[in-house]
Protein backbone atom coordinates (compact mmCIF):
# COMPACT_ATOMS: atom_id res chain seq x y z
CA UNK A 1 0.00 0.00 0.00
CA UNK A 2 1.24 3.25 -0.88
CA UNK A 3 0.97 6.60 1.51
CA UNK A 4 1.07 10.25 0.78
CA UNK A 5 4.02 11.70 2.36
CA UNK A 6 2.99 15.13 4.43
CA UNK A 7 4.32 18.20 4.99
CA UNK A 8 7.63 17.96 6.29
CA UNK A 9 8.77 15.20 4.82
CA UNK A 10 12.53 15.73 3.35
CA UNK A 11 11.05 14.38 0.20
CA UNK A 12 8.91 17.14 -0.83
CA UNK A 13 11.63 19.34 -0.70
CA UNK A 14 13.88 17.34 -3.16
CA UNK A 15 14.69 17.98 -6.50
CA UNK A 16 13.47 14.61 -8.01
CA UNK A 17 15.87 12.89 -10.55
CA UNK A 18 15.00 11.79 -13.53
CA UNK A 19 13.28 8.41 -13.96
CA UNK A 20 16.38 6.41 -15.21
CA UNK A 21 16.31 4.76 -18.87
CA UNK A 22 16.05 1.40 -17.55
CA UNK A 23 13.09 1.69 -15.91
CA UNK A 24 11.13 2.76 -18.98
CA UNK A 25 8.53 -0.56 -19.99
CA UNK A 26 9.52 -2.01 -16.11
CA UNK A 27 7.37 -3.92 -13.80
CA UNK A 28 9.44 -1.80 -11.16
CA UNK A 29 7.73 1.01 -12.98
CA UNK A 30 4.34 -0.24 -13.43
CA UNK A 31 4.23 -1.14 -9.79
CA UNK A 32 5.01 2.24 -8.92
CA UNK A 33 2.22 4.05 -11.28
CA UNK A 34 -0.30 1.48 -9.85
CA UNK A 35 0.79 2.45 -6.50
CA UNK A 36 0.68 5.79 -7.18
CA UNK A 37 -2.96 5.45 -8.95
CA UNK A 38 -4.36 3.12 -6.14
CA UNK A 39 -3.76 6.09 -3.84
CA UNK A 40 -5.35 8.87 -5.56
CA UNK A 41 -8.15 6.64 -6.33
CA UNK A 42 -8.89 7.11 -2.14
CA UNK A 43 -8.61 10.66 -2.50
CA UNK A 44 -11.71 11.95 -4.03
CA UNK A 45 -10.91 15.04 -4.06
CA UNK A 46 -7.55 14.58 -5.90
CA UNK A 47 -6.85 15.19 -9.81
CA UNK A 48 -2.76 14.18 -9.41
CA UNK A 49 -0.13 12.55 -8.04
CA UNK A 50 3.62 13.15 -7.83
CA UNK A 51 6.38 10.86 -7.05
CA UNK A 52 7.85 12.25 -4.48
CA UNK A 53 4.56 12.44 -2.27
CA UNK A 54 4.72 8.98 -2.16
CA UNK A 55 8.26 9.14 -0.95
CA UNK A 56 9.74 8.67 -4.58
CA UNK A 57 11.74 11.18 -5.60
CA UNK A 58 11.30 10.68 -9.56
CA UNK A 59 10.46 12.65 -12.01
CA UNK A 60 7.04 11.24 -12.57
CA UNK A 61 3.23 12.28 -12.03
CA UNK A 62 0.18 11.29 -12.96
CA UNK A 63 -2.98 12.64 -13.49
CA UNK A 64 -7.01 11.79 -13.33
CA UNK A 65 -8.06 12.78 -16.24
CA UNK A 66 -11.37 11.99 -15.45
CA UNK A 67 -11.52 14.34 -12.37
CA UNK A 68 -10.49 17.72 -14.38
CA UNK A 69 -13.92 17.69 -16.18
CA UNK A 70 -17.29 17.70 -15.62
CA UNK A 71 -18.81 15.94 -18.99
CA UNK A 72 -22.15 14.27 -16.98
CA UNK A 73 -24.08 16.93 -14.92
CA UNK A 74 -26.37 15.15 -12.83
CA UNK A 75 -29.78 15.95 -12.69
CA UNK A 76 -32.54 15.80 -10.23
CA UNK A 77 -33.69 12.23 -11.25
CA UNK A 78 -30.55 10.92 -11.86
CA UNK A 79 -27.23 11.33 -10.68
CA UNK A 80 -24.28 11.66 -12.01
CA UNK A 81 -22.62 8.03 -12.84
CA UNK A 82 -19.39 7.40 -11.25
CA UNK A 83 -17.16 8.46 -14.27
CA UNK A 84 -13.93 5.39 -15.40
CA UNK A 85 -10.81 6.11 -13.90
CA UNK A 86 -8.55 7.71 -16.49
CA UNK A 87 -4.97 7.52 -15.25
CA UNK A 88 -2.34 9.80 -17.34
CA UNK A 89 1.22 8.75 -17.40
CA UNK A 90 3.42 12.03 -17.27
CA UNK A 91 7.55 10.82 -16.61
CA UNK A 92 10.28 13.18 -16.70
CA UNK A 93 8.62 15.86 -17.75
CA UNK A 94 9.47 19.34 -19.33
CA UNK A 95 7.87 22.49 -19.65
CA UNK A 96 8.33 23.92 -22.99
CA UNK A 97 6.24 27.03 -23.48
CA UNK A 98 4.01 29.26 -20.84
CA UNK A 99 1.31 32.12 -21.87
CA UNK A 100 2.09 35.60 -20.57
CA UNK A 101 -1.17 35.51 -18.99
CA UNK A 102 -1.29 34.34 -15.70
CA UNK A 103 -4.14 33.50 -13.89
CA UNK A 104 -5.23 33.55 -10.02
CA UNK A 105 -6.67 30.22 -8.74
CA UNK A 106 -8.27 28.48 -5.25
CA UNK A 107 -5.46 25.64 -4.99
CA UNK A 108 -4.98 23.02 -2.67
CA UNK A 109 -2.57 19.55 -1.97
CA UNK A 110 -2.43 16.21 -0.77
CA UNK A 111 0.94 16.83 0.87
CA UNK A 112 -0.64 19.70 2.71
CA UNK A 113 -3.98 18.40 4.28
CA UNK A 114 -6.28 21.06 5.00
CA UNK A 115 -4.20 24.11 3.88
CA UNK A 116 -5.75 26.06 0.92
CA UNK A 117 -4.83 29.18 -0.77
CA UNK A 118 -4.95 31.47 -3.95
CA UNK A 119 -2.06 30.86 -6.26
CA UNK A 120 -0.87 32.56 -9.78
CA UNK A 121 -0.48 30.23 -12.60
CA UNK A 122 -0.13 30.01 -16.24
CA UNK A 123 -3.30 30.39 -18.21
CA UNK A 124 -1.71 27.95 -20.74
CA UNK A 125 1.27 25.74 -20.54
CA UNK A 126 2.79 23.13 -22.92
CA UNK A 127 4.79 20.26 -21.78
CA UNK A 128 6.81 17.57 -23.05
CA UNK A 129 7.59 14.04 -21.48
CA UNK A 130 7.40 10.79 -22.14
CA UNK A 131 4.89 7.50 -21.56
CA UNK A 132 5.86 4.51 -19.15
CA UNK A 133 6.97 2.19 -22.40
CA UNK A 134 8.96 4.97 -23.00
CA UNK A 135 7.63 6.82 -26.25
CA UNK A 136 7.95 10.83 -25.94
CA UNK A 137 4.91 13.04 -26.37
CA UNK A 138 4.19 17.17 -26.36
CA UNK A 139 0.82 18.45 -24.87
CA UNK A 140 -0.79 21.73 -24.67
CA UNK A 141 -3.44 22.25 -21.90
CA UNK A 142 -5.25 25.42 -20.64
CA UNK A 143 -7.12 26.06 -17.43
CA UNK A 144 -6.87 24.02 -14.49
CA UNK A 145 -4.75 20.95 -16.53
CA UNK A 146 -2.65 23.73 -16.94
CA UNK A 147 -2.36 24.74 -12.91
CA UNK A 148 -2.15 20.82 -12.22
CA UNK A 149 0.70 20.59 -14.64
CA UNK A 150 2.62 23.36 -12.75
CA UNK A 151 1.64 22.25 -9.45
CA UNK A 152 2.96 18.91 -9.92
CA UNK A 153 6.26 20.11 -11.51
CA UNK A 154 6.77 22.43 -8.65
CA UNK A 155 6.43 19.06 -6.59
CA UNK A 156 9.29 17.63 -9.08
CA UNK A 157 11.51 20.65 -7.85
CA UNK A 158 11.07 20.55 -4.44
CA UNK A 159 8.52 23.66 -4.09
CA UNK A 160 5.04 23.32 -2.24
CA UNK A 161 2.15 25.61 -3.33
CA UNK A 162 2.15 27.11 0.24
CA UNK A 163 5.74 28.55 -1.18
CA UNK A 164 3.98 31.12 -3.06
CA UNK A 165 0.16 30.73 -2.10
CA UNK A 166 -1.80 34.22 -1.33
CA UNK A 167 -4.48 34.22 1.06
CA UNK A 168 -3.65 31.06 2.88
CA UNK A 169 -6.50 29.50 5.17
CA UNK A 170 -6.83 26.12 6.94
CA UNK A 171 -9.48 24.02 7.62
CA UNK A 172 -9.71 21.57 10.39
CA UNK A 173 -11.58 18.74 10.09
CA UNK A 174 -14.25 17.17 12.68
CA UNK A 175 -11.53 13.82 11.97
CA UNK A 176 -8.18 15.90 12.40
CA UNK A 177 -9.46 18.69 15.03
Amino acid sequence: MVNIVQDGAEVLRETAVPVPEKFFSSAELATLIKGMAAALDKEPEGVALAAPQVGVSWRLFIVRADRTINSQQPTANKPAPEPKPEVEVYINPEIMKTSRRRARADEGCLSVRGVYGTTKRHERVTLRARRADGSRFTRGVGGLVAQIFEHEIDHLNGILFTDHTENLIEIRHAATA
